[in-house]
Formats: C-alpha cells, sequence, structure tokens
C-alpha cells in the first residue's frame, strides 16, 4: 500500500463515514466503525490486491466489521437478559417507575428496526423529518410513514396490548381498529 495514488484513504474517509452512520444510525458508533475498518484493513493490508479498488474493499471491510459488531450486541444482548430474568425473580422492583421505564424501553425495544431507527431520530434526537429521512436514505413519506406505524405500536402498548419480546424479530400484526364486527 505505498502507492498514493491507488491507496488514497483519506480521500474515502467521507464514504466510508456516511456508510458507517448509515449503518449505525448512531454518530459515535459510527465514527468507531470507521477506525475498526482502518485497524482491519491496515492489519490485512496484505491481502488487498494491488490496481484493485480500495472503495470497494474498505466499504466491504467496514460492512462485515458492522455485521460482527451486531453479532456480538445479540449475543451480549442474551447474556444480559438472561442475566435479568434471573435479577426480576430474586429481587422485586425498586420503584414503579422504573419498572415502567422498563416496560417503555421494551415496548420501543420490541418495534422493527426500521420504525425504531426513524422514531429515535425525530423523538429522541430531535431531527427534522428531513433530516431524518436524509439520514436513513429515504424518502420523507417513508419515514412518516414509519413513524406513524411505530406511534401506533406504542399506542396500542399504552392501551394495554401485549408488547412483544425484542428478540422475537415478528412484525406485528394487524389488527383492525374501528369499524363494525360484521
Amino acid at each position: 500500500m505505498n502507492d498514493t495514488k491507488g491507496t488514497d484513504v483519506i480521500g474515502l474517509l467521507g464514504p466510508l463515514r456516511r456508510y458507517a452512520r448509515s449503518l449505525a444510525r448512531d454518530e459515535a458508533q459510527a465514527e468507531d466503525l470507521v477506525q475498526d475498518t482502518l485497524v482491519r484493513a491496515y492489519e490485512r493490508r496484505g491481502s488487498f490486491r494491488q490496481g484493485g479498488n480500495l472503495r470497494g474493499w474498505l466499504l466491504s471491510i467496514l460492512h462485515n466489521a458492522f455485521i460482527d459488531n451486531r453479532r456480538r450486541q445479540v449475543a451480549e444482548l442474551r447474556r444480559v437478559e438472561q442475566a435479568a430474568s434471573l435479577a426480576d425473580t430474586a429481587a422485586p422492583p425498586e420503584q414503579e417507575s422504573r419498572v415502567r421505564l422498563q416496560q417503555v424501553q421494551t415496548a420501543f425495544m420490541s418495534l422493527p428496526d426500521e420504525q425504531r431507527a426513524a422514531l429515535h431520530l425525530v423523538a429522541i434526537e430531535g431531527l427534522s423529518y428531513q433530516e431524518a429521512a436524509a439520514a436513513l436514505k429515504i424518502p420523507v413519506g417513508t419515514l412518516m410513514s414509519r413513524l406513524g406505524r411505530a406511534r401506533a405500536a406504542l399506542r396500542g402498548f399504552e392501551a394495554g396490548s401485549e408488547v412483544p419480546h425484542p428478540s422475537h424479530n415478528k412484525r406485528p400484526s394487524l389488527r383492525i381498529v374501528g369499524g363494525s364486527d360484521v
């Protein structure tokens, strides 16, 4: 990787950061992902084919790093859930508000990824619809649809609907709201 013309890594930081933000949906995680990508690329620089597509190679490493991190997070979540299930049976909740917050968090985390990401960007991060749609690389109408479905699911939770467990990853089933019972 001594040829500066074919290995302008600095010039590829923009595309790497954009792709990382798109995958991670979090600025800090995206920066960590880019850094991890560059470290992996440096460690595996011998596998880069001279004259090859550096951008594609780095984006591929970034994607694989993201998948590895996601798998690690899922495994960690399972371990935490197992530990939490043991702790829940061993000690009653300290406060009603803490239990309520856990219920709301469970409902939020049970939303499909695309709905949760849209709701997080708009409701928690305070992005405008246009900014959130741009961050997710989707049309504003699609963002608004996802927000509507996410909010409806959370309203259903508030109304007493059962909250699916986040690890089930099932799409919520449709239910008829209003209308006649014919």
